[in-house]
């Protein structure tokens, strides 16, 4: 029962991440004009980046995934101690916010614009409203696949009950 449950701490991970990589591009596209932030400057693409966070060693690692073989009848393997060891938990999923280190601005004309510089230039966030949409459709995807797997798992731990 307890991969069972392992199954739905994973994918309610990826809910969050998935969540948060929405919530990122909704706001880049929400910012696809802003010329001037509180920082001064155009606004900048924010990304969301997700690491996994080193629980341990691989060391440790290996020796809680050392799995010694359960004895069906008692005359196998006899003189050994036969014990099942315990799982090994689920890495922790670390994510941040970041400016995109790639993005820059564009300069588009339009001498009208208060921001413009002496040539009638002004500096616009380079964000590609495709590019956005697209890791919006992946997200999206991305967060249905969870919520599917985290349907299946209760209906697995629904069936194994009904037993």
């Amino acid at each position: 029962m307890s991969g069972i449950l392992k199954a739905i701490e994973i994918s309610s991970r990826g809910l969050s991440v998935q969540r948060a990589k929405m919530n990122v591009v909704a706001e880049n596209i929400a910012n696809a004009e802003t010329t001037e932030t509180t920082e001064g400057g155009p606004y900048r693409r924010q990304r969301v980046m997700v690491q996994e966070e080193k629980v341990s060693d691989f060391k440790t690692i290996l020796k809680q995934t050392d799995t010694h073989m359960v004895r069906t009848n008692p005359r196998h393997r006899l003189g050994r101690k036969t014990v099942l060891s315990e799982e090994v938990q689920a890495s922790a999923v670390k994510m941040k916010q970041i400016q995109d280190p790639e993005s820059g601005f564009k300069l588009v004309y339009d001498p009208t614009n208060p921001k413009a510089d002496e040539e009638g230039y002004v500096k616009m966030p380079d964000i590609e409203i495709i590019n956005e949409m697209v890791d919006m459709m992946a997200a999206t995807r991305a967060y249905e696949a969870n919520t599917v797997a985290i349907a299946a798992a209760k209906n697995m731990a629904k069936d194994a009950l009904d037993i």
